[in-house]
């Protein structure tokens, strides 16, 4: 283990002083797959050692829900994959407040506050440990006998992507840990969705399949050609059956322009995990769908074993993606707005908004350009930007572009430096992509 991890795990053992004088904790947390997996980590955390909680999840910590939060009357109040850009009001709370963020700071220092962040040790939070990741250490300081949740962070885990370069410091100490207790195993990926593939390569959206991908003909086409009948599932392939569809799939991406670095990351490893019949990646889509839908709740009791959650996660799960899939082929039908440095769409209609930036920066965009997606809705304009390492090769910082371009125009932003995200008063989007274009050219040219 590093010295950045062991000063980590040094920080989040005064973190759990904090949690242990209190009986009643109110948990925040955020409603994608590792926000929901570290809520879900801390909830089962404070459960087992008898204490009572409530868990809430917010789309983000903004100018709104940050008043939800001062003011939810808790004596103690843990805040999970988010806070960093709110340190200042979360440390001024009358309450104990434990912060368990991987997004970057502006740099306050908190007071009151105990605010445990991997960038602080020097590891990337963006790559080397995610929400859930922390979670799962606080966890396992907490009390040894939980890391049977380390199943649980490999959702978050992969729901971030922190797997597709490899595992890094803090996701490479869990997996170890977590494989020598076989809780978790590794094994290979693959182009090929899992599951029953006349389903799965309809639905599929990573990889996003143009001509397959929400296309029923496609999914039939491809899998005659593969000699593959239309009734069989990924998991039962034979190894040459399993060549020939992937090698079809490929030669498909390629001709869509998609990178060979995309290509080796979306056939990255797979995580099976020990008491689920379904591996990190499924988990991860499912608490994705419930949380982006509104109904992180049932997101959030699926992955605590809540079997009355089960057929509702698993329906919204189903949903979710056919829309996902269908919003995908209609930006890849009708285009992507170029402007000079980024390229946006609108996705108003179809929500979803940081999952098609995924898709449009992968598999259907300009792959030179930052994408930034629009959504109004609730009175306020969200923004989701994604890039690739390329690009951040190349200078961009879309963490700090978000936080600038938000700002400018009346709201806020921030996240990482490949994704981040912003919000502003609606009525101000042409400014608001200009401010941004503006900045990423200055970015680029200052490398």
């Amino acid at each position: 283990m590093d010295d950045g991890v062991l000063k980590l795990l040094s920080s989040l053992s005064s973190a759990t002083d904090v949690v242990r004088k209190h009986d009643d904790i109110h948990i925040f947390s955020h409603h994608d797959a590792d926000g929901i997996s570290a809520g879900v980590i801390l909830s089962r955390t404070v459960m087992r050692a008898g204490k009572s909680f409530k868990l809430t999840l917010l789309g983000a910590l903004n100018n709104v829900t940050i008043d939800e939060v001062r003011n939810c009357g808790a004596g103690c109040v843990m805040i999970a994959d988010m806070g960093a850009s709110y340190l200042r009001e979360l440390d001024g709370m009358d309450a104990d407040v434990v912060i368990l963020d991987h997004h970057r700071d502006d740099g306050y220092e908190c007071v009151h506050a105990h605010y445990v962040n991997p960038h602080s040790f020097g590891i990337d939070g963006m790559t080397e440990g995610c929400g859930a990741s922390v979670a799962m250490l606080f966890s396992a300081r907490f009390d040894e006998d939980n890391w049977d949740l380390v199943q649980t962070a490999f959702a978050g885990i992969v729901g971030d992507k922190q797997h597709l370069k490899g595992l890094g410091r803090i996701n490479e100490y869990l997996f170890t840990e977590g494989n020598r207790r076989r809780y978790v195993t590794m094994t290979d990926g693959s182009l090929i969705p899992p599951g029953h593939l006349i389903s799965s390569l309809f639905l599929s959206s990573d990889p996003y399949i143009r001509g397959v991908s929400g296309d029923a003909d496609g999914v039939t086409a491809i899998l005659g050609d593969a000699g593959i009948d239309i009734s069989r599932s990924s998991a039962d392939l034979s190894d040459a059956e399993r060549r020939k569809l992937s090698s079809l799939i490929a030669a498909r991406l390629i001709a869509q322009d998609v990178s060979k670095e995309t290509l080796e990351e979306t056939s990255s490893v797979r995580f099976a995990l020990r008491d689920w019949s379904i591996g990190a990646a499924e988990i991860a889509s499912i608490l994705d769908s419930c949380g982006r839908s509104g109904i992180g709740g049932a997101g959030a009791g699926f992955a605590m074993g809540d079997r009355k959650c089960f057929s509702e996660a698993t329906a919204a799960d189903e949903d979710a993606r056919r829309r996902i899939v269908t919003a995908a082929r209609d930006l890849d039908s009708n285009g992507i707005r170029p402007m000079g440095n980024i390229q946006s769409f609108d996705c108003t209609s179809s929500g979803f908004t940081g999952i098609l930036c995924d898709i449009v920066m992968r598999f259907i965009g300009d792959r030179n350009k930052p994408v930034i997606g629009l959504n109004r809705s609730d009175g306020m304009t969200k923004a989701s930007a994604r890039c690739s390492h390329s690009l951040l090769r190349k200078g961009v910082d879309l963490s700090s572009a978000m936080k600038k371009a938000g700002e400018s125009v009346g709201g806020g932003g921030g996240g990482h430096m490949i994704a981040s995200g912003a919000w502003f008063p609606p009525g101000k989007e042409e400014e608001f992509l200009e401010i941004t274009d503006r900045i990423i050219g200055e970015q680029i040219s200052a490398r």
